[in-house]
């Protein structure tokens, strides 16, 4: 075996040594990002209740920009807006069925898809303020 080999060999061994090292993280994505509402529950189950109900204020949340946007949209805006809103729901049932189906037969499964709702409705209400929010203050509306 040359040099050159015989230093891709020990790389590449270093390399697997190392991702062997690192330990498994099997909480999810959204569940230790920084902004998670669900810091403080010891167990599955209680990170579970925590990510559901948070992620049913973060739906609250979102009903209420949307609501609020569609009152300063014109009809065609708000079948526009309609339109994003039912293929963004379609994508993020699919997108966190996707990451909760990482974790399947597992325990962790049910609360990394609560955490993934959670976290994806929070970033579409922020989204929804961002793209519309000239148009609320141009109609007077404060963004909650």
């Amino acid at each position: 075996m040359g040099y050159m080999q015989r230093l891709d060999s020990y790389f590449c061994s270093l390399v697997l040594a190392g991702c062997l090292l690192v330990p498994n993280n099997a909480g999810g994505q959204h569940m230790n990002a920084p902004d998670s509402p669900c810091k403080a529950p010891a167990s599955s189950a209680e990170m579970t209740v925590c990510f559901i109900s948070a992620s049913k204020v973060a739906d609250e949340r979102l009903n209420k920009i949307y609501a609020q946007i569609r009152e300063v949209l014109s009809a065609d805006g708000q079948r526009d807006l309609q339109a994003a809103q039912r293929l963004w729901l379609k994508f993020r049932d699919a997108n966190c069925s996707a990451e909760k189906n990482l974790y399947a037969g597992g325990s962790a499964a049910p609360m990394v898809y609560a955490a993934c709702v959670e976290a994806d409705t929070r970033e579409r209400t922020s989204d929804l303020k961002a793209m519309y929010s000239w148009r609320l203050q141009k109609f007077g509306k404060a963004i909650e």
